[in-house]
């Protein structure tokens, strides 16, 4: 069923198989026709998670990466509309030999080819659908993994479903007739689940249990209890705990040694036991919607994790400081602006930097918010006034941010795009190098001067204002090997950065990210009274 958290269930399940020695890679299936999320609004999907390798993919190849050390790509993520594609390009080649192109066995076989070159060489792989049992959409899909299942053996092939367990609060009761009505859907397509994953509020009883297991054909062992819980990163040990990972590798006949989840053990305790706390603010456009900033969120908690704070996010709606002011800002520590697409809540975001800049609160800018913080410099630094992106003025006396139309990608072979190029096909996207100013607070913050980080933008600074821009007091601290503006800064300010490209791609629980370490540590300084330091981080 979806959002009820496959993509963090299969991310848990996979860290807890990697922490028993095996190698792991993930994949993630979607039924709707987009060729990919990319030009999809943050309201229909949320956050698109950017790859290395430049592939905009789903937002649960951002759970894979935080929580398995697999480096996902443009063989981790693949949609109906991705499959089709590639299935009508074959038929219009002449690849079939004029046969007649059909869902069975043609679609079928273009999605198992996919997850095969999804898998790899990895010991597992596994394979996520998007959508809810019982969808037209998500049949084909469905129908590949029975013909997998068949043709791999069920000792190769172990079917996880994730369902529901309602609880009724007026009646107090909790519901397994979802559950039982999901499975009864799958075993009549000739899909047996081996293992059910049941999302419900509080742990599953024994009685619940049994119940569902006798109506579903599984074992009770098996029936696993997907309890909420008050930190995601508990989730690995709550699930190893009722055997998950043991039922897998009994099904798979895979003898493995124990699991080492101290990792994760620590992850927990420095959470619960943090030092002192910050208040963030991240001034956004789409904050009723958690999810579009999801990577953001939890790289800000990551930065939390390796410093010993507590970080209380505050989302704030761009447009409320438009209308109301920046009041709201007065009690915080630390400010973001992060990413986003269209003018609504630009000058709302513009004002936030200002704010940030004159009161010098710690700030951190992403993306657009780097992007807003150079015309925030250009209008009230260096008088220009009107400055504006050429993407919200087209007109504007001072475009201090334009369309990019040509840069360099990873492999060193320039991109070219115009205004009339598809609109799937305009970004700037994946990892690229940056170098960094050796006397800047960006290089004292990452510890060196090249970087590696990845971009998801269409928009870039204007060089022609860069002396301009420079001589009023910003400085620019980072640029890419074809000279475009990747970080700046305010020299005079005790913490101010902004970064072109999404540092919140890079980070995990684990190793956290200097970038949001370097922030929160300028944030809880600033929260207890003290200077920032940037070399700290």
């Amino acid at each position: 069923m979806t959002s009820l958290g496959k993509g963090i269930t299969a991310a848990c399940l996979g860290s807890i198989l990697e922490a028993r020695g095996l190698t792991i890679s993930m994949i993630k299936l979607d039924p709707y026709i987009n060729v990919d999320p990319g030009t999809m609004s943050p309201f229909q999907h949320g956050e698109v998670f950017v790859t290395h390798d430049g592939t905009e993919t789903d937002l649960d190849l951002g759970h894979y990466e935080r929580f398995v050390r697999t480096e996902t790509g443009r063989n981790s993520n693949f949609t109906t509309g991705r499959i089709y594609e590639s299935v009508i390009g074959k038929e219009r080649r002449g690849e079939y030999l004029g046969a007649t192109v059909q869902v069975i066995p043609h679609i079928t076989d273009e999605i198992k080819e996919s997850v095969r070159r999804g898998a790899g060489d990895a010991d597992i792989c596994l394979v996520e659908i998007g959508g809810t049992v019982g969808d037209i959409e998500s049949l084909p899909f469905l129908e590949a993994i029975r013909q997998m299942g068949i043709e791999m053996g069920h000792d190769r092939a172990v079917y996880v479903h994730l369902t529901l367990v309602p609880f009724i609060r007026t009646s107090s009761e909790i519901k397994t007739k979802p559950t039982q009505h999901s499975v009864k859907e799958l075993r009549s397509i000739g899909i047996q689940p081996a293992i059910l994953v049941c999302r419900s509020e509080q742990p599953l009883p024994i009685d619940e249990r049994k119940k569902i297991a006798l109506f579903t054909n599984v074992p009770e062992k098996a029936v696993i209890s997907a309890y909420d819980a008050d930190d995601l990163y508990k989730i690995p040990a709550m699930m190893h705990e009722q055997g998950l990972d043991q039922i897998v590798a009994d099904q798979l006949r895979l003898g493995l040694p124990p699991a080492d989840l101290s990792e994760w053990q620590r992850i927990v305790e420095a959470k619960k036991n943090p030092e002192s706390e910050v208040d963030i603010a991240m001034v956004g456009k789409y904050v009723d919607l958690r999810d579009a900033y999801i990577s953001l969120s939890e790289a800000l908690l990551h930065g939390g994790i390796h410093t010993g704070t507590r970080v209380n996010i505050h989302y704030i709606e761009a447009q409320q400081i438009e209308d109301h002011g920046t009041a709201c800002l007065e009690e915080m520590d630390g400010i973001v602006v992060p990413g986003g697409f269209g003018d609504r809540g630009i000058e709302g975001k513009i004002k936030a930097v200002r704010y940030a800049r004159e009161s010098g609160t710690p700030s951190l800018g992403i993306c657009l918010g780097m992007q807003v913080a150079v015309i925030e410099a250009a209008r009230n630094l260096a008088g220009l006034e009107n400055a504006m992106s050429s993407e919200f003025d087209k007109n504007s006396p001072h475009p201090v941010v334009g369309l990019i139309t040509e840069w360099q990608d990873a492999s060193g072979d320039t991109e070219m795009r115009s205004e009339q190029s598809d609109l799937g096909g305009t970004m700037r996207l994946g990892g690229q190098d940056i170098h960094l100013r050796d006397d800047s607070l960006a290089a004292n913050v990452y510890g060196r001067s090249t970087i590696v980080e990845r971009h998801r933008h269409r928009y870039e600074v204007n060089n022609t204002y860069r002396d301009r821009l420079e001589a009023a007091g910003l400085r620019v601290s980072g640029v890419s090997v074809d000279d475009l503006v990747e970080m700046v800064e305010l020299p005079d300010h005790p913490w101010f950065l902004a970064s072109q490209f999404h540092p919140e791609f890079t980070s995990n629980p684990r190793d956290g990210h200097p970038l949001f370490k370097g922030f929160i540590l300028a944030a809880r300084r600033r929260h207890e009274g003290e200077e920032p330091i940037a070399a700290e981080a």
